[in-house]
């Protein structure tokens, strides 16, 4: 069974990210500097180098990494803290709601990295934040099957169009948001012929399976558990939505300070994800007593989720910023935003990206 996930809230520290996202609770944080000198053969602290080895200069000891309510693999595995703590390095590990509240987090200095999906960067964007794209997730035969438009199993909607002027439920600037006003232009609706709620899914999930919920925009894990518990109905879900994907995100300031540091990070995440998606089911029996799910329910989850990286290119950010040119066609966004300033540089991008990243166009 599945558990109530935990939900961070946080202060909005402008006004444009408070209409995009409301009812946080403040926080602080205090950004822990120092520096380390190790060598890059990973063995540790580097006390005595031989003759020719390169130097890494880390200007932290503490890495700060986002992950949402719907778990995070990396973390229950730990393979960065194995990689990073021998190098002097700790690893703090913050939970969210969903994404826009994590990128919130970021805005504020509560975290230096976060995975989030293709929209909540673009609202942080827009709200003033000062993030960096890291890396995309890559697509996969699966892609989108972990989203969907649900309704409830008695619901006398069964078409995607006779959503119209009903109440639809998701988090705002979320991918939800973005999904939502795809889905909805299939079938010749505007975004103004639903009644939109926003509400993260930590809290839609009790009130869909309560029926007070006609229509949710969701994914999993809380798709597939009121799918396989709740008979809920999927009338659309995510499958060639026409979506870049998800990305990691940092501040510009720890990204700049620290490329080699973000470039283990990715490199670990990424091999991290290799092995993933060659053991689904291993995936599935990490996950489930964490996330307190039962193991026939997160194999579904695992066998949908996308795990491994792809390096930044002209290609996805293209693709990134057609995202962003609809919410503002769509006057969701008040203004037009250039996602190229959220980028590093090309040599900037070589000296964070592994290779792994890099090979695929």
């Amino acid at each position: 069974m599945f558990n109530n996930l935990g939900n961070t809230k946080i202060t909005v520290i402008s006004k444009l990210a408070l209409f995009f996202i409301p009812g946080f609770v403040a926080l602080s944080t205090t950004l822990i500097s120092c520096t380390s000198t190790v060598s890059n053969t990973n063995t540790g602290i580097n006390k005595a180098e031989p003759a020719g080895a390169k130097t890494i200069t880390f200007k932290t000891k503490l890495l700060r990494i986002g992950y949402q309510s719907s778990g995070d693999l990396v973390r229950v595995r730990g393979v960065l803290e194995k990689r990073l703590e021998p190098l002097g390095l700790k690893v703090e590990w913050s939970q969210f709601a969903q994404g826009p509240q994590l990128m919130e987090a970021m805005n504020v200095g509560k975290i230096d990295i976060g995975s989030v999906g293709e929209t909540p960067p673009i609202f942080a964007q827009a709200a003033g934040a000062r993030i960096i794209y890291l890396a995309g997730r890559r697509l996969g035969a699966n892609s989108g099957k972990g989203s969907a438009i649900a309704v409830p199993k008695g619901s006398p909607i069964k078409t995607l169009a006779q959503i119209k002027g009903q109440k639809v439920v998701f988090q705002k600037g979320s991918a939800s948001h973005y999904f939502i006003i795809k889905a909805l232009e299939e079938v010749n609706l505007k975004y103004s012929d639903i009644k939109v709620l926003s509400m993260p899914n930590v809290e839609a999930r009790g009130a869909f399976i309560q029926g007070t919920i006609p229509v949710w925009v969701t994914g999993d894990p809380h798709l597939a558990l009121v799918e396989k518990l709740y008979g809920a109905r999927v009338l659309r879900d995510a499958t060639n939505i026409g979506t870049p994907g998800g990305y990691y995100i940092g501040t510009r300031e720890f990204t700049k300070e620290n490329p080699e540091l973000v470039r283990i990070v990715l490199e670990e995440i990424d091999k991290n994800g290799q092995w993933a998606e060659a053991n689904r089911k291993e995936v599935a029996k990490l996950i489930a007593p964490v996330l307190k799910i039962d193991l026939p329910i997160q194999e579904v989850i695992s066998s949908r989720a996308n795990y491994r990286l792809r390096g930044i290119t002209p290609k996805l950010i293209q693709s990134q910023q057609s995202v962003a040119d609809l919410f503002y066609k769509e006057k969701i966004l008040p203004k037009k935003i250039d996602i190229k300033e959220a980028l590093l540089t090309p040599q900037e991008y070589a000296a964070i990206t592994p290779p792994t990243l890099i090979s695929e166009k």
